[in-house]
């Protein structure tokens, strides 16, 4: 057996004192505290006559805390433990729990929505004055300045044991289906609601009280040019009829929103002429080869069948060879593979947003609604939200509240935090954590004083130190 001698002489124990493995905690509880969080948790959750050892706000925001950093289960949580030299007494485990059984509680969803919403206000408002401003999104070269971006989807949570309200899927999995709303600008999570595994994807009821829920988390400025994206599984008569009387004289709310093609949807693009299909736009702006975007509203016989207002976007697409399995007969004799988008986005475009009149730029926009996938889902899953810990579904919903928590604190801590740096401004969970967040540092306190010191040589160490003075000088919320 060869050695490279790396390991000659090293020696391993776990005697160190003083040291602690995630000092990006601190970073998050800062931001949880500036932001009037922990403050507006605390006030929501206390009870008249119970006067518990921990207050109940705090250990929720403790457990976000902890969910940031990687927790997926009740176990996990003993991290909080070896962070209270640090952050203050930790909860144990039916501390945690019972907690989570509080905030699960229907009343006390409500009051924590309102704790989060004033929190989130303050928040925004301290984005909106740091230098990198609010992040109003950029799609194909064109900024939807003033625009607040909502998009809607559902995803899927695997129950690997029976827990209470877990079902099969339509995936043919077991467990929850939950449905959520993501502020695309900032990749929060608004609005969360757990449902069982055998919920619709089009159930338009559970549209409407997430959307609804959603628009409350935003401050009142920013609910007056509303964008909202839905994918075709979502879709729906009611949920657009909706979507329609959503508007108001103050309030500008537009939408797009995916489509079931029928029969009678294909002969409107049979009827396309050639020369009408325009090569697509990718985000960056640029043509599209083999991608196609045409208008139909004026051809399409359902039309008589929805309200008015409504236009109607197809995009052809030449079909991989996964998707040529299930190409309908009309999609195999044109060799084309069709989708449909349906919006209420007007024939002069969007306000301020130039350009934005062309099918290729609502093409785009819809299609933009994928990242919820990623920067929404994929977040809300590395956020906990890989598996829910409890058999009680109360407990697992206050466990889906603390991981949208946790998404709070984790879209704060990037803009308030690292503005100037665009790859942690946008980053994920994971690259936060490598680079910052799971940090080793060492807690020494002298003359009345702690100090929490870090590698001098620590790549991102600058990052790191930046954060926590910037978090230190915004002004919390009276």
């Amino acid at each position: 057996m060869q050695h490279n001698g790396w390991d000659h002489a090293l020696k391993v124990t776990a005697t160190g004192t003083g040291l602690v493995g995630h000092a990006g905690a601190v970073l998050l509880r800062k931001a949880a505290d500036q932001a009037g969080l922990t403050v507006q948790l605390s006030a929501a959750m206390k009870e008249k006559g119970s006067t518990p050892l921990l207050d109940r706000g705090l250990v929720l925001a403790s457990l976000a805390v902890a969910i940031a950093l990687g927790a997926t289960s009740m176990s996990d949580i003993a991290l909080l433990a070896h962070l209270s030299p640090v952050l203050g007494a930790a909860p144990s485990g039916p501390t945690a729990r019972r907690a989570l059984d509080l905030a699960g509680s229907p009343r006390m969803l409500d009051r924590i929505a309102r704790a989060r919403a004033k929190a989130r206000e303050h928040a925004w408002s301290l984005i909106e004055k740091a230098p990198g401003g609010f992040p109003w999104l950029s799609v194909a070269g064109k900024t939807l300045t003033g625009w607040l971006v909502i998009d809607m989807d559902a995803t899927l949570i695997t129950a690997r044991s029976d827990k209470e309200g877990a079902a099969p899927t339509w995936k043919k999995s077991y467990g929850f289906h939950p449905l959520g709303a993501w502020c695309a600008n900032t990749r929060e999570c608004l609005h969360m609601m757990l449902r069982p595994g055998n919920a619709g994807s089009n159930t338009f009821t559970d549209h409407k009280e997430v959307l609804a829920a959603a628009l409350k988390q935003a401050p009142a400025r920013f609910r007056r040019k509303v964008l909202i994206r839905v994918d075709g599984a979502g879709a729906s008569h009611d949920l657009i009829g909706h979507l329609l009387s959503l508007s108001t004289p103050r309030k500008k709310v537009l939408f797009t929103c995916g489509w079931t093609i029928m029969p009678a949807d294909e002969d409107a693009i049979r009827q396309v002429p050639a020369t009408a299909w325009k090569p697509g736009t990718t985000q960056d702006g640029e043509a599209e080869a083999d991608k196609d975007v045409a208008e139909i509203t004026g051809l399409m016989t359902r039309a008589g069948n929805w309200p008015g207002g409504l236009r109607w976007i197809a995009r052809r697409v030449k079909p991989s060879r996964r998707q040529a399995r299930n190409l309908t007969p009309y999609e195999k004799e044109t060799g084309w593979r069709y989708n449909i988008i349906c919006t209420n986005i007007p024939d002069s475009g969007i306000d301020g947003v130039p350009g934005s009149h062309h099918p290729q730029y609502t093409d785009v926009l819809h299609r933009e609604h994928a990242v919820v996938e990623t920067a929404g889902v994929r977040t809300a899953k590395a956020m906990g939200l890989r598996n829910l810990p409890s058999k009680t579904w109360q407990v697992n919903a206050g466990w889906v509240l603390a991981a949208n928590i946790a998404a709070d604190l984790a879209a704060w801590t990037r803009l308030l935090g690292h503005h100037d740096d665009p790859e942690l401004r946008d980053a994920d969970p994971d690259t936060l954590r490598y680079r910052i967040w799971h940090l080793p540092a060492r807690l020494a306190s002298h003359a009345r004083q702690r100090t929490l010191a870090i590698s001098a040589d620590w790549p991102w160490a600058h990052a790191f130190l930046d954060c926590w003075q910037r978090l230190c000088t915004l002004p919390a919320l009276t």
